[in-house]
């Protein structure tokens, strides 16, 4: 984890567009790496009353109280499971008026750091699902394997939070 932590460090001054790599049921996915705070192992939450499934409640995290998302409920994935490789992708997301929102993101596991040149990220295709489109920033070929890339801001802002308020 260590070392994870150390490539993500150094991977943060390339001129590519840096991504973490992660894997969510059989599928790769990604997100921005300069929205990473941190990967935290697995960790018990305090649970929050009337909140949707995918929400496992909060966690202290050094003062801060932080929505803990787990993403595989979120996208209906089989399977779920906690064991020794599931981790927390501590993330920072903007709304629309700048401010900053803090979200732990649970998933199977992380893999690695990439370089992505954005001419080779392709649009995602306009399809009716779980993952509506406008949460994804496309669609990239590494190491001969496909990896959705999130649109971080979107998908906390509009199919999370935007959920969560809806409740109220």
């Amino acid at each position: 984890m260590q070392e994870l932590e150390n490539t993500i460090g150094s991977a943060q001054g390339n001129e590519d567009e840096q991504v973490l790599s992660f894997r969510l049921g059989g599928e790769e996915y990604a997100v921005d790496i300069l929205r990473v705070q941190e990967i935290k192992g697995w960790e018990k939450t305090t649970p929050i009353p009337n909140t949707p499934d995918y929400v496992m409640g909060v966690i202290n995290l050094r003062g801060a109280v932080v929505p803990i998302i787990d993403l595989r409920v979120r996208f209906k994935l089989d399977d779920i499971t906690y064991n020794e490789s599931t981790v927390v992708i501590i993330v920072r997301a903007f709304d629309s008026l700048g401010t900053q929102k803090i979200i732990g993101l649970v998933v199977d596991g992380v893999s690695d750091v990439h370089s992505i040149h954005t001419d080779h990220l392709q649009n995602a295709p306009e399809m009716s699902g779980v993952i509506h489109s406008s949460y994804l920033k496309g669609l990239a070929t590494l190491d001969d394997k496909m990896v959705i890339v999130l649109n971080i801001d979107q998908l906390i802002n509009e199919g999370i939070l935007g959920d969560i308020s809806a409740l109220n």
